[in-house]
This record gives C-alpha cells, sequence and structure tokens, in this order.
C-alpha cells in the first residue's frame, strides 16, 4: 500500500492512498474460507459449499470490507508516522465507480492542517483581573437575607414593600392551578400595586403580564414560564404577610453555621466574610479565565481550513446535516477551536503537564470547599479518599476534574507571564462592571 501527499495550500492537502489487489487477497481469502464454514446457502450442506459459490454470494462485499480496513490503517499509519496534526477527519473524495476487478485501486483524502499557532505573552493590552472586597454593607445585606429567610410570617392588612403576596395562579393553556408568592417590591405595575392594596383574601385580580413585574424573572417563577405575547392572569390573593426578622442568638446561629460552630454576632459576621469572600474568588477567578481567553482569541491572529472543516461536520456526527447547518454550527463553534489550538500550544510551550496523583489531590480540595458549605469540618483523610476514588472511577468525573485543573494551572500562567491590571472593587460594581448590568 502506498500513500502520497500534496499540499493544495498551507492548511489543505490530499492523501492518495493506493492499495494492490494482491495486496488485500490473503485477507479476503481467510475471511472467506471462515464463511465456507459458517454459511447457510440453500441445496448445499453446511462447510460443504463450494469456493466458487462462496466467492460469487460474498467475494466482492468481503473485498470492499476489507479494503476499507486497509485504508484507515494506511491513513492512521501515516499521519502518525509522518506527524501530521489536523483538525477533523479525513474526508473520502466522491468517485462515481470503483472497478473492483482492477489490480489496483486508488483513493483521495482530504485533509485540513492544524495551522502553526504562536501565543505571545505578555500580551499587549493589559487584562483587568478584579479583587472583590466584602464590605460591611455586603455582610449587612447578606446578614438581613438570612433573618429574612429563618424569620416568620406575620398576616398583615397594609402593605409595604417588603410585604409577601401568595396568590393562586390561572391563565390559558395551565394545566393546573399553581400558587407562587413574591414580594410587593417587584411589582412594577401600579394597577397591579393598587389592585392588591385593595384586595382582601379570596379575591381575584385579572392582570395582564406586560409590565407586571420588574423582573422578567419573577414572571417566570410565577407562572412557571415567560409567555411570549402578553397575555391575562388570573390571581387568586391567598396570603398578605410580613415577615419579621429572626432574633440575633444561638438558635440563628445554629441554623444557619451548625451547632455552636458561631457563638456571637461577631463571630457571625467574620462568617459571612470568610465565605463570601471564598465565594467571590471564585467568580473572580472565572471572570479573569473568561477574559484572558477572550482576550488571547482576538489577538492571536492565525487562519483555518474553514471550507474543509465546514464540509467535515456535515458528516461528523450521527445524522449529516445540510451545508447551511454546518454553516451555521460552524459560526457558532469557530471560538472555541482557536482557544483550543492557543491553550495547546500553551500547553506545550509551557510544559503544563496533569499526573493523576494532581487529578486526586485537586479533587480532594474541591471535596474539602464542598462539605465545609454544609458545615463539615471534622472530615477525615480516609473519609474523603474513599469518596475521591468513587468518582475518579468515572471517566467523565476525571476529565471534568482535569479541565478544571488545567484551567487552574492557566490561570495561574496568565497571572506569571501575563500583563494583568488588578481592579479592586466591591461585589456590586463588580457585577455592573464585569457583566455590564
Amino acid at each position: 500500500m502506498n500513500v502520497t501527499r500534496k499540499d493544495v495550500d498551507a492548511l489543505n492537502a490530499v492523501l492518495t492512498v493506493e492499495i494492490k489487489q494482491e495486496e488485500i487477497t490473503p485477507q479476503v481469502e481467510t475471511v472467506l474460507k471462515d464463511y465456507r464454514k459458517r454459511a447457510n446457502i440453500p441445496g448445499f450442506r453446511k462447510g460443504n459449499i463450494p469456493m466458487g459459490v462462496v466467492k460469487k454470494q460474498y467475494g466482492q462485499a468481503v473485498l470492499v470490507d476489507e479494503v476499507n480496513k486497509a485504508l484507515q490503517k494506511s491513513l492512521n499509519d501515516y499521519l502518525n508516522s509522518e506527524k501530521i496534526d489536523i483538525l477533523g477527519n479525513p474526508l473520502p473524495v466522491p468517485v462515481d465507480e470503483i472497478d473492483w476487478t482492477a489490480e489496483s485501486y486508488s483513493f483521495n483524502f482530504e485533509l485540513g492542517l492544524t495551522p502553526k499557532v504562536e501565543v505571545k505573552l505578555p500580551n499587549k493590552k493589559a487584562v483587568t483581573r478584579y479583587e472583590i472586597v466584602t464590605d460591611d454593607a455586603f455582610v449587612t445585606e447578606q446578614l438581613e437575607r438570612l433573618q429574612k429567610q429563618y424569620g416568620s410570617l406575620v398576616p398583615t392588612e397594609k402593605l409595604s414593600n417588603d410585604t409577601e403576596l401568595t396568590v393562586g395562579v390561572v391563565f390559558e393553556g395551565s394545566e393546573e392551578n399553581k400558587s407562587a408568592t413574591f414580594s410587593v417590591d417587584e411589582l412594577k405595575s401600579k394597577k397591579a400595586l393598587s389592585a392588591f392594596k385593595n384586595a382582601t383574601i379570596g379575591d381575584v385580580l385579572t392582570l395582564s403580564t406586560k409590565g407586571l413585574f420588574k423582573e422578567e424573572q419573577v414572571l417566570g417563577r410565577v407562572m412557571g414560564t415567560v409567555p411570549e405575547k402578553a397575555i391575562e392572569l388570573s390571581l387568586t390573593l391567598q396570603e398578605r404577610n410580613n415577615r419579621v426578622l429572626a432574633d440575633l442568638d444561638q438558635e440563628f446561629f445554629d441554623k444557619v453555621f451548625g451547632k455552636d460552630a458561631v457563638k456571637s454576632v461577631t463571630e457571625c459576621k467574620d462568617k459571612l466574610k470568610e465565605d463570601a469572600s471564598g465565594h467571590f474568588e471564585t467568580q473572580a477567578n472565572q471572570k479573569f479565565i473568561n477574559d484572558i481567553s477572550e482576550h488571547l482569541i482576538d489577538n492571536t491572529k492565525f487562519s483555518l481550513p474553514d471550507a474543509f472543516l465546514k464540509k467535515w461536520m456535515q458528516t461528523a456526527g450521527e445524522n449529516p446535516i445540510s451545508a447551511e447547518e454546518a454553516e451555521a454550527e460552524y459560526a457558532k463553534s469557530e471560538r472555541g477551536l482557536r482557544y483550543q489550538l492557543i491553550e495547546s500550544n500553551l500547553i506545550q510551550e509551557n510544559n503544563l503537564q496533569i499526573t493523576m496523583e494532581e487529578v486526586e489531590n485537586f479533587a480532594k480540595d474541591l471535596l474539602k470547599k464542598q462539605m465545609l458549605q454544609f458545615g463539615r469540618t471534622d472530615v477525615q483523610e480516609e473519609e474523603l479518599n474513599d469518596i475521591a476514588s468513587r468518582i475518579l472511577g468515572n471517566q467523565e468525573e476525571v476529565k471534568r476534574i482535569s479541565d478544571q485543573l488545567m484551567s487552574e494551572k492557566m490561570r495561574q500562567l496568565f497571572l506569571e507571564k501575563g500583563n494583568i491590571k488588578v481592579k479592586k472593587v466591591n461585589y456590586d460594581t463588580f457585577i455592573k462592571e464585569a457583566y455590564k448590568k
């Protein structure tokens, strides 16, 4: 079998695989002999079928199958031996008809070649890395939220912004009646505000969904869905309550943090600050990774074999897709592919390797953090090892945790070699600036 390569350009090539019939004949003969032993052909005893009959019935199908096997092996061996990096898989060039009686067969395959990628660190334009400061205002807000959560409900006749309204919800197309709760402060419609102020328990209010709430997500919570256009809701007032804040006593501390974990308001605030800082660090780190990734994609210039990849995507999945669908799919996935190539270059150039021991330790660190969130501070090493062992017995989990670990190594690389601008902000400012809210 002979394989030759012809470069079309820097990103595309064609491989030609030539297979001589004499090279494939031994395999074909071996398969046909096995068929002769096992085949059931009417008019012949099993095992005594003439070889001529077997060849006539199965010969070409076996030949085609063995040629396909030889093609795959030839392609893989050539790509590996020549160390050719490709994107996608080789695409066979269609032929009108193959003469299977010929002395040799020739097949062409299109290749999409991996481009040369050069990533420049430090990056020319600085990328912002946020450090979120947990200020007293945030801690106070969180403490009040917990007091509301663990507080008690008291029926009221007079509405305030904090009053919680529980209503029965019915609308066209709804399968069953459901109850939902929202606060007066979440209402936007003046008509709705006025209606609820004048309503008594049991009254049915008919209101339009248009402009009913300040946030669309509240409407989704109340209805279970967000309608495409405005519709009318029938809301039956079931309860009207004010929430009394829970006292800052030991019972409250035990409910929130676990028994005797916190014993004073000062310790409570310190614990809230500590927990928030850990959560903020995770959010800031993820934002930093996302921003540096987008920056590298935008500023690392290289071409891709676009036409080849779009053609390959048409047949790459379980079900073939049209050229138009492949075009749309490629538009969605191109940036992700670019980052994979950038990341691969950085891993290679900076020798970023992952060992199984590192994966195990990283998994145990993740478990410790999760358990701390549930108040587990007494986790023994034996228990951690047992849980981690069960998790890492699943290959999908190993890949997920390995990806997280590599993401952390990439973050450390960017901090070490990247052009980074640190900006300290409180959480509200972070949300506004980072997510443009």
